[in-house]
């Protein structure tokens, strides 16, 4: 199971055991922990190795995790990497989500492993971390091996290490990992050992445990961010500024102090000055701007809750009242894009080329915003006295909350703690950290008490960091052979207008010999951000709409024209995806009428690099009836991130990133009203239910091409989807899809 973080002494059994016994590889110091006294108090008591492993003395093994787990596998995926090397019974690994506070104070590989992202909740098999979780558990095993070594009077070289057992086979002597774990941990080892290839894994690639956290689900002990019960706890109800951008004017506490349990009504000024952190942010703090608010404090949340709803409020709204409806911003978007934008990137003179061309293809494409709307409403606890602040957060960017919440209370980065819960659905929302500014800003109003800060449904929709609007212009021109001599793209919206368009395969060193990149960013008021694939879902369903647009110009099957483009592009991965899908789907049998079928294929992460990143495919089967009513009768759908190290793991990243893409491509588009998101619950913003999922997705693993890298999944999974249904129903009905979402679209035909 795994063992979740506590109001203190999160780290309490691990240093206790260590004192009675146990391996405690860069833990706390053997013996310091007592149940009066935290376990980081004085790390230089201890006799240890490393921050990330502990063998206790009944055998089980505790790894120390970084990455938030999403429901991704992260956690695990760590795991399996570490026991790749340490050979110990699975049965026997649990994880623990490493203390930030600890990477801080003694400069460790906490902090410096993985970058940036060292304590983000996305992928866990980047080279760095894959080395180091291998080396973590080679080093662990050859600890072992040498304290059961010593302890018989024989060679290290003669003792193996196999589910957490360890053999002289000469004599035929065991132990167990527990067995050895207090000498092991007194052993210095004079150099590290090397890794075994590759070639030679038996873990990775070749098993599927379940997550480590599956137990804790099932039984109800997982302690996500809305669970957390500590001491003395009081709750918090949030309303912010309707219009994103706007500043709160007044407010009237005497109208509410007298209500049942109301201990306190407290403002947020997102312009109030804060003092520099001493330490650099992953990412710039300003990501986590909080929006004006006012908060009521209460000894229950729906005391607080109503008392909110009582309070007189008086918002500035500011200017983004006047972006007065999805039309407005539409319209604003789509008109931008007929104009030239600034160059972002050129190439070969595509203008030029496309000019001198055969003939010109050009078409606009839109998409709106979209909400991550995780289950789990935004909320956190905090703690705030003089000398220090305690977080408990379900945040998606451990580190970065850490940062966030030194600024907001003005104290040293050393007496911050982030204590890591559980997340119930993160799909970026939870990554920027300005829920954990608002989570602090209100506790430091009111020190002294644990603050449960907890959003409302509607207030956490209408105050989200969305999926960007944006709308693009593709133009080609196309030769004498159908295909294309330049590309012009144009996009316009709000931050990251170019990315995946730029870095396509047909262009980047693909079939389509010249680019230009402009953009166009808008003075828009709606706070954009991580949403499973930054911007790369909606451009991914523009680009793969235009060159199905393309090969029905020329006459050319849609496959037979995207693999005659790939033909130059050095990493094969992408046609061998896109064919076997193709074949798997039965792609150019006979269809009745109203039936069509589509593809697609994109990538998440090479910017321009064969064999880099996730390539992602589709090929969709819908069916339209001549009233409009669309049926996805098959998805065929598989991703080539290189090697697959968890195949199950694998498996479901790419069945949840496809229902994520269809419910995007079908559903998803956020009402906007004077500036305000209006379309803030289930009854007005829908979302697929269980019964609108198509039965019949199909993934298929051995469509990967088997290259040494190993890539993330989650995020690139969604790119095709789109795409794929929208190229389908134009085989189905002659119609073609330009705006997301497809719900919108009238598909009756004749």
């Amino acid at each position: 199971m795994t063992q979740m973080t506590t109001l203190t002494r999160r780290s309490f059994v691990i240093t206790a055991s260590a004192f009675a016994g146990g391996l405690a590889i860069g833990m706390v110091p053997a013996g310091a922990a007592t149940i009066d006294r935290e376990p980081w108090a004085d790390p230089k008591e201890a006799n240890e190795f490393s921050p990330w492993l502990v063998v206790l003395p009944t055998g089980e093994i505790v790894v120390r995790v970084t990455m938030p787990d999403i429901g991704n596998g992260v956690m695990t995926q760590f795991a399996m990497s570490v026991n790749e090397e340490l050979r110990a019974d699975w049965s026997m690994i649990r994880a623990e989500y490493a203390d930030t506070n600890r990477g801080f104070r003694e400069d460790n590989d906490y902090i410096k492993i993985g970058g940036p992202v060292a304590y983000f909740s996305g992928r866990s098999t980047s080279d760095d971390r894959m080395e180091k979780a291998l080396q973590i558990g080679a080093s662990a095993r050859e600890r072992l091996k040498a304290a059961a070594a010593q302890t018989w009077g024989v060679p290290a070289g003669e003792v193996e290490a196999e589910n957490s057992t360890l053999t002289h086979k000469a004599t035929g002597r065991t132990l167990t990992y527990g067995d050895v774990a207090e000498a092991a941990a007194k052993v210095t080892l004079e150099n590290e050992p090397a890794l075994k290839p590759r070639s030679e894994w038996d873990t990775l690639t070749k098993i599927s445990p379940s997550k480590l956290q599956n137990p804790m689900l099932v039984n109800g002990s997982a302690v996500f961010g809305i669970d957390v019960n500590v001491p003395d706890k009081v709750y918090a109800a949030l309303k912010q500024v309707p219009v994103q951008g706007g500043r709160l004017k007044s407010f009237d506490k005497s109208a509410v102090q007298n209500m049942p349990g109301v201990l306190d009504v407290v403002a947020v000024d997102p312009d109030e000055e804060r003092k520099p952190i001493s330490v650099q942010s992953p990412f710039p703090l300003s990501f986590s701007a909080a929006q004006a608010g006012v908060a009521v404090i209460a000894e229950h949340y729906w005391q607080a809750k109503t008392a909110l709803e009582a309070l007189p409020i008086e918002w500035d709204l500011g200017d983004g009242v006047q972006w007065t409806s999805n039309e407005t911003v539409k319209n604003a978007a789509l008109e931008a894009v007929q104009s030239e934008g600034e160059i972002a990137s050129a190439e070969a003179d595509a203008p030029g080329k496309i000019a001198a061309s055969a003939k010109i293809v050009e078409q606009d494409y839109y998409s709106g915003y979209a909400d991550q709307a995780p289950i789990e409403p935004l909320n956190g606890t905090a703690l705030v006295t003089d000398d220090r602040v305690d977080v408990w957060m379900p945040t998606q960017h451990t580190h970065l909350t850490h940062c966030v919440a030194a600024e907001e209370t003005g104290l040293d980065i050393k007496d911050v703690y982030i204590h890591q819960t559980f997340v119930g659905g993160g799909f970026g929302r939870r990554v920027f950290g300005d829920d954990t500014r608002m989570v602090v800003a209100i506790a430091r109003k009111f020190p002294g008490r644990p603050v449960h800060t907890i959003w409302s449904r509607e207030e956490a929709t209408s105050q989200g960091r969305y999926r960007a609007m944006a709308a693009v212009k593709l133009k080609a021109g196309l030769g004498e052979d159908g295909y294309p001599t330049g590309l012009l793209v144009r996009h316009a919206g709000k931050g990251q207008g170019d990315r995946a368009l730029k870095d396509n395969a047909y262009s980047a060193g693909g079939g389509i010999p010249s680019l230009q990149v402009e953009q166009h960013v808008l003075p828009l008021n709606f706070m954009v951000g991580a949403y499973r694939a930054p911007l790369y879902n909606t451009n991914s369903f523009a680009m793969e709409s235009f060159i199905d647009e393309l090969a029905h110009e020329a006459g050319i099957d849609p496959l037979a024209y995207r693999l005659k483009l790939l033909e130059p592009w050095a990493d094969k991965g992408w046609a061998k995806l896109l064919q076997t899908l193709a074949d798997r789907a039965e792609w150019g049998k006979s269809l009745p009428a109203g039936q069509g079928m589509g593809l697609a294929i994109t990538n998440w992460g090479h910017a321009g690099r064969p064999e880099h990143g996730t390539t992602a495919a589709a090929v969709a089967h819908v069916d339209v009836s001549k009233s409009g009513e669309l049926k996805i009768l098959q998805l065929d759908v598989g991703a080539d991130a290189g090697t697959i190290v968890n195949p199950d793991g694998f498996d479901s990243q790419l069945q949840g990133g496809t229902v994520f893409g269809l419910n995007m491509a079908l559903l998803e588009d956020l009402e906007i009203e004077n500036g305000a998101i209006v379309s803030n619950n289930f009854d007005t913003y829908p979302m697929l239910r269980l019964r609108d999922v198509p039965t019949n997705i199909r993934t298929h693993l051995d469509a990967t091409s088997g290259h040494d890298r190993i890539n993330e999944i989650g995020e690139p999974a969604v790119g095709p989807v789109g795409p794929a249904i929208a190229n389908a129903i134009f085989r189905a009905t002659g119609k073609r899809i330009r705006e997301l979402p497809i719900r919108k679209a009238d598909l009756s035909w004749s």
